[in-house]
């Protein structure tokens, strides 16, 4: 539960990354809310950091410009505070050795956000996303397809994850055959960054993801095709503000975080509904309520446990507690999204809850930019398991799934469902 041995005391060494402290994290971010809203937390690499719990404090924090993204501003200014022995030696290795990472959207502030974001955007308007929907669906079905004659499948290898994962590549314009790969380095990258130890046992993984982007831009450098990789390229290429390490940066995140939202939406959403079965016949029964099914979904199993760190530029106070400068902030969105000062009974599934004002997507400049289609893509996904897995059921006892390690997502390693029976077809 993430509480000490004595009564009433909250556990600061509590490891939020920690496979075992994400099967079930409500508890303590309750009792956080509680007794604790900004509470000073040490993380598992050896730094502290504050945790805010409250919907209202993790609002305002994503989006008060005093919490900057800067990571490499942040050390050069000596921020960092609270840094083991561990972090001080890693850090500036790792932060000089993949510097060209850094220059991503996520990780900078205005101006280079802004201008950043804005090459991109583009590709992820709500009207480019509904013209998606078609091949959505074919991807979809063509899974189910796949598994038609068996008893069941790990939701997570066989469905959850080939459909993101196949959108974004061929967004990219990443090969077939290079797909499986790219899901492989990035859930090493996710899971290192618990520990100073996991992010130096990464640094191969983040060679090989380096080196291949950098050898797929080289490609479309010679025969660009009809993709995002190609029409970044024409960008810098014409004179727009766009540095080779910011086209490597971009290219990098979008592969990462263009999938990752989207696994643990779907992963996270089914095994939500098999917990709350009177909640999934409902939503059989109204197929209509897939769009306030999936927001609450994404309330109840927030797919992004924490927001990216943030750092202090200066003193600053936020419910009632002093956040001092050089701190790092993580902003708990699914503590947020579980807060009963927001949400009506909020440990309750309801797939017709309106309004749902969650923050799964984050607020403010840094707000999802895939957020369109993570939910057109988890609308679909679920729409068509259910439709053809009438009689959908886990496989396995729920004590027996496995979480994810890592600071940031909250997701499974997999989940064994059954179809009592046999898949539709479509």
């Amino acid at each position: 539960m993430g509480r000490s041995s004595e009564p009433n005391r909250i556990d600061g060494a509590v490891n939020i990354a920690n496979p075992a402290f994400k099967v079930n994290p409500y508890p303590f971010y309750a009792q956080l809310r509680a007794e604790a809203p900004v509470f000073r937390l040490a993380l598992p690499d050896g730094r502290t950091a504050w945790l805010v719990s409250r919907y209202d404090d993790v609002a305002a924090v994503l989006k008060d410009e005093r919490f900057s993204k800067d990571k490499l501003a942040a050390w050069s200014q000596g921020l960092f505070a609270g840094r083991s022995w561990a972090v001080r030696m890693i850090e500036p290795f790792t932060l000089r050795m993949f510097e060209p990472l850094t220059h991503n959207m996520l990780d900078v502030d205005p101006p280079a956000h802004t201008r950043l974001r804005a090459l991109v955007h583009k590709a992820f308007t709500p009207q480019i996303v509904e013209g998606m929907r078609g091949r959505v669906e074919t991807i979809t079905n063509d899974l189910m397809d796949k598994v038609r004659g068996r008893d069941g499948m790990d939701l997570i290898r066989d469905y959850a994850l080939p459909l993101p994962t196949t959108i974004i590549a061929e967004m990219l314009g990443i090969p077939a055959k290079d797909r499986h790969g790219f899901h492989r380095w990035s859930n090493h990258i996710v899971a290192s960054s618990s520990s100073a130890t996991g992010r130096l046992m990464a640094i191969p993984t983040i060679w090989k993801f380096m080196r291949y982007i950098r050898n797929l831009i080289a490609a479309r450098r010679v025969a660009p095709g009809n993709d995002l990789v190609s029409a970044l390229v024409r960008a810098e290429e014409a004179g727009q503000p766009l540095s080779g390490d910011e086209l490597l940066a971009m290219i990098f995140l979008l592969l990462i975080a263009g999938h990752e939202t989207t696994v643990n939406l779907i992963g996270n959403g089914v095994l939500a509904l098999l917990e709350h079965l009177d909640q999934m016949e409902k939503l059989r029964k109204n197929p209509s309520l897939i769009r306030s099914a999936v927001e609450e979904l994404l309330r109840f199993h927030s797919p992004v446990e924490t927001a990216t760190e943030r750092y202090a530029r200066e003193d600053v106070k936020v419910g009632g507690t002093t956040i001092p400068r050089g701190a790092v902030v993580l902003a708990a969105l699914a503590s947020a999204n579980r807060d009963e000062r927001q949400f009506p009974n909020p440990d309750a599934l309801d797939v017709a809850r309106e309004p749902n004002r969650h923050l799964a997507f984050g607020l403010g400049i840094h707000f999802c930019l895939g957020a369109s289609l993570a939910r057109m893509e988890g609308q679909i996904a679920i729409r068509t398991l259910l439709d053809r897995a009438p009689r959908l059921r886990l496989a396995v006892a729920p004590d027996a799934l496995r979480w994810r390690r890592g600071l940031v997502l909250r997701g499974l390693e997999a989940l064994p469902v059954a179809f009592g029976g046999q898949a539709a077809k479509a």
